[in-house]
C-alpha cells in the first residue's frame, strides 16, 4: 500500500519512464493522462492526425496491468458494436450475451467524433456510472475503467461533434501538439532502432493504480482552495463571453485533478499553482464561447485565461 509521497512520486516516475519510451518528450500531456487516471477520469484527446495520441493512449494502457480494448469508431458503428448483443443459441434454446469491447478496464476509443450521435451516447452510460443497460438488464463494468478517447478537430471532414452531455463526462481534454524540432529528430532516429516496434512491458497492476488513487483522494485540500475554484467555475456561467458555462461536474473534477497534479509534485497539499494549472484541461471543453466572441477571436483557453486573471488568488496555503 502506497503510504507516503516519496514512494507515490517514484511509482509515478516508473510509469512516465516507461510510457517515454515511445513517446518522445510531451512529460505535461503524459502527466494530465495520469492526473485523469488517478482520479477515476475519462480522457479526450484531440489534436491533428498523426500526432501521437492513439500511440500514447496504447503507451499509457499498456504500462498499466489492465485488460485493453480499442474501438475504431467509424460512420457504420452501431452501439452493439460497443456494448455487445443477446444472441439466440440454438444447441441451448436459450439467449447468450456475448460482451462487446466496452467490458475491459482500458478502452481506447480511437477518433470517437467520426461516429454517429447514436453510437456515441452508447458511452454516456458507462463512463459515467461505469454499467451499461442492455436490452433492460444492466451489467458492471470492471474496475479501474477509463475511457481514453482520441477525436480529430471538428472542422476536419467526416466528424460529428460530440454533445455537450458527453463531453461533460470527460474528465480532460489534453492536446499534444507538434513535436520540437529536436523531438522530431529523436522519433525517427527511435524508428530506424531495430527494436523500435516491440511492446511495453506493463509496470504496475490494478491493485498498484487503486492504491496511488486512494492516496491522491486523501491529499489536503484548504478551504481557500476550495472557494478558489468555486470562484472560477462561477464565472464562467455569468461570463457574457461564454453561452454556456461549466456544470458541478467542472468543479469536483477540478478539486480532484489539483489533489492528484498535487501529489505528482511529491506534496500532500493543494496550491493555488496546481489548480491554474489544470483549470484550461478541465474546463475548456465544458464552456461553450458565443458567437461574437469567437468573431473577436476570443476561444474557451482565451477566456478561461482571462477569468483567471480576473479571479483573486489565495495568498497562504497551509502544508500543515
Amino acid at each position: 500500500m502506497v503510504t507516503e509521497g516519496n514512494e507515490f512520486k517514484g511509482i509515478i516516475e516508473k510509469i512516465k519512464d516507461n510510457v517515454q519510451k515511445v513517446i518522445v518528450g510531451k512529460s505535461d500531456a503524459i502527466d494530465l493522462v495520469l492526473i485523469s487516471i488517478l482520479c477515476h477520469g475519462h480522457i479526450l484527446l484531440e489534436d491533428v492526425p498523426g500526432s501521437g495520441k492513439t500511440t500514447l493512449a496504447r503507451a499509457v494502457s499498456s504500462s498499466l496491468d489492465c485488460t485493453f480494448g480499442r474501438i475504431q469508431f467509424t460512420p457504420d458503428l452501431m452501439p452493439s458494436d460497443v456494448l455487445g448483443v443477446n444472441w439466440f443459441n440454438q444447441k441451448s434454446s436459450e439467449f447468450e450475451f456475448q460482451s462487446g469491447p466496452i467490458f475491459n478496464q482500458i478502452i481506447l476509443a480511437d477518433e470517437i467524433n467520426r461516429a454517429t450521435p447514436r453510437t456515441q451516447s452508447a458511452l454516456l452510460e458507462a463512463m459515467q456510472e461505469s454499467q451499461v443497460t442492455i436490452d433492460g438488464n444492466t451489467r458492471m463494468l470492471p474496475t479501474p475503467f477509463i475511457v481514453m478517447a482520441t477525436q480529430n478537430p471538428l472542422d476536419m471532414e467526416g466528424t460529428f461533434p460530440l454533445p455537450e452531455a458527453q463531453l461533460d463526462r470527460f474528465l480532460m481534454k489534453i492536446s499534444l501538439g507538434y513535436p520540437t524540432e529536436q523531438e522530431e529528430a529523436d522519433i525517427i532516429g527511435r524508428f530506424r532502432k531495430e527494436d523500435s516496434h516491440e511492446p511495453l512491458a506493463s509496470v504496475v497492476n490494478s491493485e498498484i493504480i487503486k492504491d496511488l488513487q486512494n492516496f491522491s483522494s486523501e491529499v489536503k485540500v484548504e478551504q481557500t482552495i476550495c472557494d478558489y475554484i468555486i470562484s472560477i467555475v462561477r464565472s464562467t456561467r455569468e461570463n457574457d463571453k461564454l453561452d454556456l458555462g461549466s456544470s458541478p461536474r467542472g468543479s469536483l473534477g477540478l478539486y480532484r485533478c489539483s489533489q492528484a497534479k498535487a501529489a505528482l509534485s511529491g506534496r500532500e497539499y493543494v496550491t493555488p499553482d496546481d489548480v491554474k494549472s489544470l483549470i484550461n484541461s478541465v474546463l475548456s471543453h465544458r464552456i461553450i464561447p458565443t458567437s461574437n466572441a469567437r468573431l473577436r477571436g476570443f476561444g474557451a483557453d482565451e477566456i478561461l485565461e482571462e477569468i483567471m486573471s480576473e479571479t483573486t488568488v489565495p495568498i497562504e496555503v497551509s502544508s500543515a
